[in-house]
Parts: structure tokens; C-alpha cells; sequence
């Protein structure tokens, strides 16, 4: 039997008592902590269901991924086997280069030039000194490695070994101020010497005459006087010419071959009939050593 007298709470007041409450968990949660315990349960609750919502957008990224994974692998494989066509095109022109320079040097009774031994070396540390170019790689005295030593990579000189010890060795870049580097024009053969400036993008031609054959976009060769540098490696490519007839020297810009300031692994050179020679590691020998190309 109901009541006759029983009045219901109003819309406004049960907003009130509801307000009232959240506020008062709020309070408590914030000053007290009393709703961690809870938040952490509910969050156990809930966690399972998340995981089983984001099903389906995982599987659909898994196998977007492994399309385009598949599809990547196919672009580069493509890729490689249009690149290894075209080196063995130019390895049989190289074989042929290579033949014919030995026919032309019996001809001619000159001694055909021998490979060079190399070494691979990676830098461990750069020079902080803003006034020096220089970085320090892992080979030292203890793999054969000697003070004056030519070093290059990939894309041509880059330096040459100043300081040494058992098992790093110093670098001092071609940028370095202090740094000469005697150079021919590949075009031309006009010998010049290329100076660096500081600056890992720059080198300056010394004592360049006004009424040089140079041209910009010359690339630069080592020219192999003084026996360091072994003749025929990038140096860098002419930039900038600039003729004032007020000045008595063409003042020539170049920017190194390499990329100087991005340096990671490097070569060591060796010259073939030279006292020095690399020492390997025996269980890298077959690694290591290689011919220059």
C-alpha cells in the first residue's frame, strides 16, 4: 500500500545533491587520494575493452604495412637489379679501359701504375675547436697507420693523419687553414694549389694567374707532386671566379668532393712499394684489404 503523503524529491533539488557529491568526490580525490584505489579498478574494467575496440584499426594497419612493405621491397628490388645492370655495363668499359691502358703503357715502356692498399677506418670524434678541421678516427700505429698518411672516402680526399697514437689517430681535414693540397684540373691540367679556408664547403686556389684556362665547374684531381697524396682522387669542383685586375691573383672558389662535415667511415691509403703497410686484424684480413679502383 503506498503512501498518501510521500513527496517526491524535484528535478532541481536532486541536481543539487548530485552537484553536491561530484564536488565532494572531487575534493576528496584531489586532497585525499580516496578515489585512486577506485580509478584504478574501473581502469582494469575498461582496459580490456579499449584493446577490443582498437582491433580492427590494428589489423588494418598491420595489413596496410605489410602491403606497402611488399610493395616497397619490389620498388627496390627493381631498383637494384636496374643498378647492378648498369655497373656490370660499366665494369665491362672499365675492363676494356683497363686492357687498353696496358697496351698503351708497353707501348710507351712505362711502368704501370700499382694499386694502393686501404684500410677502412670510422671517425669517433670530431675537433670542438672552431678554428680547426679536424676529427679522430679508430686506427692507429697499432694497424700500420702513420703521420702524413692520406685518408679518403667515398667521394674522394678528405684529409690526412697530423697527430697518431696506439690505436686512434688524428685527421686534419683539407678545410683546415693550415692545410695545402697540390691539384690539377682534370680538363685542363693546370696544377694549382687548393687552400683550405675553415669552412667544410669552401677551398681557395693559390696564386691562380688572371689568364687561367680554369673554368668553373672544373673538378679538381690530386696531382701527386710530393709523393703524399696518390695522383688521380677527387678533390673538389671549381665554384667561383672572380678576375679583379686590381688584385694579382684570380681569386678561385671550389667546394670539396666530400661532404666534410658528414664524415663517418673513411680510407686509409698505403702506397704498394712504400716501407709502411697496413697490419689487419687476422680475423678481418679478407674484409679490409682491398684494391683501389
Amino acid at each position: 500500500m503506498n503512501p498518501l503523503f510521500v513527496q517526491n524529491i524535484s528535478l532541481k533539488g536532486r541536481l543539487t545533491l548530485a552537484l553536491v557529491l561530484a564536488f565532494l568526490l572531487i575534493f576528496l580525490d584531489n586532497r585525499l587520494g580516496a578515489m585512486q584505489e577506485v580509478r584504478l579498478v574501473l581502469n582494469s574494467l575498461v582496459s580490456p575493452v579499449q584493446y577490443i575496440a582498437r582491433m580492427p584499426e590494428q589489423a588494418l594497419q598491420g595489413l596496410y604495412g605489410a602491403m606497402r612493405t611488399r610493395s616497397s621491397l619490389h620498388e627496390e628490388n627493381r631498383a637494384l637489379r636496374d643498378e647492378v645492370l648498369d655497373l656490370q655495363g660499366a665494369m665491362q668499359r672499365y675492363d676494356f679501359l683497363s686492357s687498353e691502358n696496358r697496351r698503351l703503357r708497353n707501348l710507351l715502356g712505362s711502368d704501370a701504375q700499382a694499386e694502393s692498399l686501404r684500410m677502412v677506418a670510422e671517425v669517433i670524434a670530431v675537433d670542438s675547436d672552431p678554428f680547426s678541421q679536424q676529427v679522430v678516427i679508430n686506427k692507429g700505429t697499432l694497424h700500420g697507420a702513420f703521420i702524413g698518411q692520406p685518408v679518403i672516402d667515398d667521394r674522394g680526399i678528405i684529409g690526412q693523419i697530423a697527430s697518431i697514437g696506439l690505436t686512434t689517430a688524428r685527421i686534419i681535414l683539407i678545410s683546415d687553414q693550415g692545410h695545402g693540397l697540390p691539384t690539377r684540373s682534370d680538363r685542363s691540367g693546370i696544377r694549382v694549389v687548393a687552400q683550405g679556408v675553415g669552412e667544410t664547403e669552401r677551398l681557395e686556389l693559390m696564386h691562380v694567374p688572371h689568364s687561367t684556362e680554369l673554368e668553373v665547374g672544373d673538378l679538381l684531381v690530386t696531382s701527386g707532386l710530393g709523393g703524399l697524396f696518390p695522383e688521380g682522387y677527387p678533390v673538389a669542383r671549381i665554384t667561383e671566379i672572380i678576375r679583379d685586375e686590381s688584385l694579382p691573383f684570380a681569386q678561385v672558389s671550389a667546394e670539396p668532393a666530400s661532404n666534410l662535415d658528414r664524415i663517418r667511415m673513411v680510407l686509409l691509403l698505403w702506397q704498394p712499394d712504400s716501407d709502411r703497410q697496413p697490419i689487419f686484424n687476422p680475423l678481418s684480413r679478407g674484409q679490409n684489404r682491398e684494391g683501389s679502383e
